[in-house]
């Protein structure tokens, strides 16, 4: 029986929309419904989800004239441009106007790329998310950021555009694999990191219970969660100042992504790494204590996820991707770092020496 534990709302004036957090929410008919006001829909997932749940979002749509389902590969590797364009030509060969509602089942790729088909087709049409994923649940299906992968640079290539409700149905979570909920752990870590010292506390503490899948230690993580990402972009919606405190991890993480080939290490695993590395250098500006670093370090583990950056990763390559990442500007690296747990700060004074100290000690770390 469908249970809707907790409704947020991102606040961004009449664009504002509900996040839905609940169990069995797939299976009531008015949640999602009520948010699709034509009478075309395009449902996009992957080849895993699509078998899981594309049936039930179908069922709880109720009679629609048109509705076209549209089963991607499923890996960060098909985050491309030849994706997109594949489903604007399913779309248009099944005539869909502008009236249509796409609607995103599955992980972050899914949300991102479904988004972003979403914003470019017929210059915008309705759009919801239905994330499958812890990560895409607490993270990249709130807050309007969709894109394409580039060979040069991870999303690089999209747009802002809010959905007009995500529905979080934490019973997805019950066929997640178990290296995927750690991935999506470290960006509900991060919530806490940046802006929400209890709230961080609380996941030392309670680990073991989302390890084991706890039904209301996830609910608690995943409305906690959702509500830290809902405030920042209630504040900035297009990155303009605070928002980028969402990237803790994320300019050394998309590094690692990047140069390892999209799909080999998990966004969650590779932002965990990187949010070590901003810790570290935290600590080493003593703005944090370096038993901090060794606490993190210590939960990183209990979750299951790298701790050390790839061994065949040097520093000229890490230095070199980091300057293609987004948030530089004007030649100037910003990274997001920590004045104390709970208070991030966006820095654009890291000196070369500073990179090459934490970068020299990390690739020492890793080799062992």
């Amino acid at each position: 029986m469908p249970l809707l534990m907790h409704t947020l709302h991102v606040d961004l004036g009449e664009r504002t929309y509900p996040i839905y957090i609940g169990r069995d929410l797939l299976a009531d008919d008015s949640l999602l419904s009520q948010h699709v006001s034509g009478s075309q829909v395009v449902i996009i997932s992957n080849e895993t989800v699509a078998p899981l749940y594309v049936e039930k979002v179908r069922a709880a749509l109720g009679s629609r004239d048109l509705v076209t389902e549209i089963v991607l590969p499923d890996g960060e590797q098909y985050k491309t441009l030849e994706t997109l364009s594949h489903i604007f030509d399913q779309v248009m060969e099944h005539r869909h106007n502008r009236g249509t509602t796409f609607i995103a089942v599955g992980g972050g790729v899914v949300g991102d790329v479904a988004g972003f088909a979403a914003a470019s087709y017929q210059r915008g049409v309705n759009f919801l998310q239905v994330p499958t994923t812890l990560l895409s649940q607490v993270d990249s299906s709130v807050g309007g950021k969709t894109a394409v992968n580039h060979p040069l640079g991870k999303n690089m290539i999209g747009a802002f555009y809010q959905p007009q409700a995500v529905l979080i149905d934490i019973n997805t979570l019950h066929t997640l694999p178990a290296r995927e909920l750690s991935a999506g752990l470290a960006e509900v870590v991060k919530y806490g990191l940046i802006s929400d010292e209890p709230f961080y506390r609380w996941l030392q503490d309670n680990m073991p219970r989302l390890l084991a899948r706890e039904e209301a230690a996830l609910a608690e993580a995943i409305e906690r969660s959702c509500a830290n990402k809902a405030e920042v972009v209630a504040a900035d919606e297009r990155e303009g100042g605070l928002r980028a405190i969402l990237n803790l991890g994320h300019t050394f993480g998309h590094a690692i992504e990047t140069a390892q080939g999209y799909g080999r290490w998990l966004h969650g695993e590779a932002v965990a790494v990187g949010m070590l590395l901003a810790l570290d250098l935290s600590a080493r500006r003593r703005w944090i204590p370096a038993r901090e670093v060794s606490a993190f370090r210590d939960l990183l583990v209990s979750m299951h996820l790298p701790t050390d950056i790839p061994v065949d990763m040097g520093e000229e390559q890490f230095l070199s991707l980091m300057g293609r990442d987004k948030k530089v500007i004007d030649g100037t690296l910003r990274l997001v770092l920590l004045r104390g747990i709970g208070e991030a700060c966006i820095v654009d004074d890291a000196s070369p020496e500073e990179l090459h100290a934490l970068l020299q000690a990390a690739a020492q770390s890793a080799s062992g």
